[in-house]
């Protein structure tokens, strides 16, 4: 585990994008004790030829990864319809499926259209019918969308499946030569796409809150500098190259302003760059070292770590007052917060009998529950609707992502197929 210093040192250029294969490979290691039964049925092609996605497999894997599903397999079904005409309910409720989804897909020129339906299998009728359009190429995206409507029927919660993640790839080749990825992809990992490639680090992958822009840092020029990029253009633009920390890149609520870290007066310190015109404004003025700004949802105050009090803790800055208080007490070290979208819930990396691990704390009742097991847990990120915690960890002495529910429940691994991976970094809803 990074020391608390070293977290400002521990982590480019293509001008081309260019897609890879799924570098992420998906392992569940923990399911809930009474996941929700359904059948996913493959969904009818009424073009020629043959589809070339199978929209039913990819919503059947977004809802088994959010841990509150238990699909039944094909091999288990007794038919394939594609319309509720077409369901002997009896087959499926000997099959035990409490819900079923059935759909067909249209592919007209470049048009794609894929209609579904959700039934109720117990009492025979439909709960929700929709349907998707969009150019063939979006196949996967339209898949994740369905996803995330029948999870949110099911669960009144709103799906984020048709979210996507950065994350930095970093490898070694045979003779010792080191190379970092900024690497765009879909919530399950498919679909990757480097964004930045280079022999020098690349750090702090940040979200814009409209989901069309990043931030980071790049040692690109020989020291920390930050960063950002429109993900459509590709325009790329550097925003801080002081001496010293340039670190931490935070957008705020508004997309307005850039909350970071920079060393350039002296000890780090949090600052704000209005984007506008990129005028900065110091907010915190002391000796030690003040990192890791989180916004909170309203925009009126952030939190980020210090180590004024001695060690490592969460405290919040408030705007309006200028003044900081102390908001973790439990423990030696808590750091790198980052704030679910109601506020409340606050994911950290919190040390516990020399063991860093990932738990949410609640801002409201001051209750802290950790929620993973394993030694080295950092840079946690929280999806955008709350439900899951996607973080960096160790395994098998390499650095993969993992993930786990906000309750603990439901846990899985996302090695790389090579090299490690690091620094996750959720999108807001795109």
């Amino acid at each position: 585990m990074k020391t608390f210093h070293s977290l400002f040192l521990s982590f480019v250029l293509l001008s081309l994008v260019s897609s890879v294969r799924s570098e992420l490979l998906i392992e569940i290691t923990k399911g809930i004790d009474d996941p929700i039964p359904i059948a996913v049925v493959p969904f009818s092609w009424e073009s020629r030829g043959a589809a070339t996605e199978d929209f039913a497999r990819v919503i059947e894997s977004d809802l088994l990864r959010s841990g509150q599903f238990a699909p039944l397999s094909r091999l288990d079904m007794l038919s394939f319809p594609s319309t509720k005409e077409e369901v002997f309910f009896r087959d499926w409720r000997v099959l035990r499926a409490q819900y079923l989804l059935i759909g067909s897909a249209l592919l007209q020129q470049n048009s794609l259209q894929i209609d579904y339906e959700l039934l109720d299998v117990s009492k025979g009728k439909s709960i929700y019918s929709g349907s998707v359009f969009g150019k063939l190429s979006e196949q996967r995206v339209l898949s994740h969308r369905i996803a995330d409507v029948i999870y949110r029927n099911l669960t009144g919660i709103p799906g984020a499946f048709a979210t996507r993640l950065l994350y930095i790839a970093a490898e070694r080749d045979s003779i010792g030569n080191d190379s970092f990825s900024l690497t765009l992809a879909d919530s399950d990992g498919e679909r990757p796409i480097v964004l930045l490639k280079s022999s020098e680090p690349i750090m702090s992958p940040s979200w814009a809150p409209s989901g069309d822009e990043v931030a980071y840092v790049s040692f690109e020029s020989g020291r920390p500098a930050i960063y950002r990029q429109n993900l459509i253009s590709g325009k790329r633009e550097r925003l801080t190259n002081f001496s010293g920390l340039n670190s931490s890149p935070a957008w705020s609520p508004d997309g307005n302003y850039m909350a970071m870290v920079l060393s350039k007066d002296g000890n780090p310190d949090l600052y704000l760059m209005k984007l506008a015109d990129r005028s900065l404004t110091r907010l915190t003025r002391h000796y030690a070292i003040d990192t890791e700004p989180a916004w909170m949802p309203d925009g009126k105050s952030l939190l980020f770590t210090s180590d004024r009090g001695g060690r490592p803790q969460i405290y919040r800055y408030e705007f309006k007052s200028g003044s900081t208080e102390r908001v973790t007490f439990q423990g030696t070290y808590n750091a790198r917060a980052r704030v679910a979208a109601d506020g409340r819930n606050i994911v950290l990396v919190h040390r516990k009998d020399r063991k860093y691990h990932i738990a949410v704390f609640d801002i409201v009742s001051n209750r802290l529950q950790i929620m993973t097991e394993t030694n080295l847990d950092e840079s946690p990120s929280i999806a955008p609707n709350g439900s899951m915690v996607l973080y960096s960890t160790k395994y098998r002495g390499r650095g993969i992502l993992a993930a786990v529910s906000v309750d603990g429940g439901f846990k899985f691994r996302l090695p790389a197929r090579e090299g490690d991976v690091r620094e996750p970094a959720w999108s807001p809803y795109m």
